[in-house]
């Protein structure tokens, strides 16, 4: 077969599908709902489609090098769009169905340079109305059928059907297309949601996918009866790599969440899907990690103050037993306990995983230490990992065989990672630095961005531009990004994304905090209050929102969220206190994707933040920064109480 390698390497993703389909034919690969049920497609009946997919592709005339646009929600027609793609040698670009129309959409397409797209009936609206500005988009290929067709438009079906006629009459042709690919070949661009500057387009080869996908399942054991919900978007790295074509290269399969009529919709089937297709392993980040969390413990206090007081002391005694996770049954004598407590109540709450949940992938941004105890007590180990899209991601991850809570993992096998000072010379274990790493799994650059590639690729080297150590025991502790880092009046550095992932994860009143200080003598906080949990406490203790007492009585409750982190405090010494905001900038309106301050997989995009919030910023800094009673901190909460859209003035 071309491109496969007797050692079970793979040169391109085209040479693992059809291994894949060799070995495993008669496996069911996709799962999809469409009405009451989940109903399976072989990886045999999957390639079937694909073939006609990209026979249809070129008898449109797709060049092999051209790129073809994929806007489309997680489903069947997702994998065999992009298999398609790769078969007729031509380059996917994957795109997040939570894109805007107009720039953000229009950008990618245009910088992609992308010549057809292929798209879901819900993204339609978003490329019709961009057309007239793209002049190199020749075509649309819907993936649902509509009432109506424009110019340049095709359906699925006509394309398939044209695909069948190419195959009859022009088979050679396309055997010669497919055999062409090589490993160096581009497979994907795909545009990072940057946290700090405009989106890049990452050039990811079929070799940088078919070796990351090799060390993922050097890292984990994924039997062909696997199965995974992918909740995440398909078009994310994360799930692309260690969800779909790690599952493809094992004989595993893959489900999709059902498609709502609308965003929130789709939103709701995830538990019901769920406990259908009954996964071995789900992908998550933090964000959707913190969602489980809170999901499980209000399901625990509905069931009353016994049920509560129950569940928290199992979650003690588990803590105890897991120790840090890589020591775990360290409290031997626990174990006839922990068994008691898994019996009665945590056996319960995977069910409503399915039950056959074996552990969570976690990615995407720093996950604390308290969610990794909290998941690993219940029996559903949130196994953190570390990498990004550059390095097509996966980097380093913790196993079930050994995990270590507060890491993100061993690294992967035929990847060498070097901790680096600023002048880019290595450092010894133990030490913070620069995580810089090298392997085949590295991307070959930047589209259309030489000075960008130039920045971070230096002779093979990716300089990632997060910061981090190995222990002496071989796990990466990864810190925070280089480009987010607090800098103090005399120099020194902190990065923030600890402080800010704890204080938020820990307190019931705050949702989100981001922390700023550019060389000034103390750090500002802007503090998003969890704004239905803040209303309560302030009716059961007789505050209005509407006086400036009752406005005054919650600042200074979100106030003592933080002091609970100072000297004294009930988690006193987490954090160097000079690090902690001195002053609050409380915000009625959080960070989310809709108003562009957090990207797509929920990490703040901290100069939009700032550059949005700069008046707040300056005026934290200024002379009434530090009374948290200040005039606009309690505008803020009135403008909490009031309906979404309500001007305060």
């Amino acid at each position: 077969m071309p491109g496969a390698e007797h050692s079970g390497k793979h040169a391109s993703l085209i040479a693992l599908f059809e291994s894949s389909v060799q070995r495993f034919a008669g496996n069911v690969l996709l799962w999809e709902k469409k009405g009451d049920a989940y109903c399976g497609m072989t990886y045999a009946e999957t390639r079937d489609l694909v073939e006609l997919f990209a026979a249809g592709l070129l008898s449109l005339g797709l060049k092999a090098g051209d790129r073809v646009a994929l806007l489309a929600e997680g489903r069947n027609d997702w994998v065999i769009s992009e298999l398609g793609i790769l078969f007729a040698g031509a380059v996917n670009v994957p795109l997040s169905v939570k894109l805007q129309g107009g720039s953000e959409l229009g950008f990618r397409l245009e910088h992609s340079e992308c010549r057809m797209a292929v798209a879901s009936a819900a993204q339609m609206p978003k490329l019709r109305q961009l057309r007239n500005e793209l002049p190199l988009l020749e075509t649309i290929i819907m993936l649902d059928r509509l009432d109506s067709c424009d110019k340049g438009e095709l359906q699925l079906e006509d394309l398939y059907a044209a695909g069948r006629a190419y195959l009859q009459g022009q088979r050679p042709e396309f055997d010669a297309r497919r055999e062409a690919v090589r490993g160096a070949d581009p497979a994907t661009i795909c545009y990072t949601s940057g946290t700090t500057a405009e989106p890049k387009g990452v050039v990811l080869t079929h070799r940088n996918y078919a070796a990351n996908v090799e060390q993922s399942s050097a890292m984990f054991d994924i039997p062909e009866w696997y199965t995974s919900l992918l909740i995440l978007p398909w078009d994310h790295c994360f799930a692309h790599t260690a969800g779909i074509y790690t599952l493809m290269r094992n004989g595993a399969s893959m489900a999709s969440v059902q498609i709502g009529k609308s965003p929130p919709e789709t939103l709701k089937n995830i538990p019901l899907n769920i406990r259908e297709s009954r996964p071995s392993f789900l992908l998550s980040v933090p964000a959707l990690a913190r969602n489980f969390k809170k999901s499980i413990e209000a399901g625990v206090r509905a069931k009353g103050r016994v049920a509560a007081a129950l569940f928290r002391a199992g979650l003690r005694v588990a803590f105890f037993y897991n120790g840090n996770g890589w020591d775990r049954g360290i409290g031997v004598l626990c174990k006839p306990l922990v068994a008691l407590f898994d019996l009665i109540l945590f056996r319960k709450i995977r069910e409503n995983f399915g039950g056959r949940l074996e552990f969570f992938v976690g990615g995407g941004a720093l996950l604390d230490i308290e969610l990794q105890k909290f998941f690993g007590a219940i029996g559903i180990p949130m196994l953190q990992g570390y990498g990004l899209t550059e390095s097509a991601p996966v980097i380093s991850a913790n196993t079930m065989a050994r995990h270590k809570f507060g890491s993100s993992g061993l690294i992967v096998p035929d990847l060498t990672v070097r901790i680096c000072d600023e002048q880019g010379i290595a450092l010894p274990a133990g030490v913070q630095g620069e995580i810089v790493v090298k392997g085949e799994n590295v991307m070959a650059g930047y589209w259309r961005n030489e000075r960008a590639t130039a920045e971070v690729l230096r002779e093979g080297w990716l300089y990632t531009g997060d910061l981090g150590y190995v222990d002496s025991d071989g796990f990466l502790f990864v810190v925070g990004r280089t480009k987010s880092l607090l800098i103090a009046n005399d120099g020194e550095k902190y990065s923030p994304e600890g402080i800010e992932e704890t204080v938020s994860g820990h307190s019931e009143y705050i949702d989100q905090l981001m922390l700023y200080n550019d060389q000034s003598p103390f750090t500002v906080g802007l503090l998003v209050p969890r704004r239905d949990a803040v209303m309560a406490w302030m009716k059961a203790h007789g505050h209005s929102p509407d006086t400036a007492e009752g406005q005054c009585a919650a600042l200074r409750l979100l106030s003592s969220e933080i002091d609970a982190f100072r000297s004294g405090g009930r988690h006193g010494g987490l954090f160097p206190e000079r690090w902690l905001p001195s002053s609050l900038a409380v915000l009625a309106d959080g960070f989310t994707e809709q108003n562009g301050l957090m990207n797509s997989t929920l990490k703040m995009v901290r100069g939009r933040i700032v550059e949005c919030h700069a008046n707040r910023i300056r005026e934290a800094f200024g002379a009434d920064g530090k009374n948290v009673c200040n005039a606009q901190n309690r505008k803020a909460i009135r403008a909490m109480a009031e309906p979404a859209g309500t001007v305060v003035r």
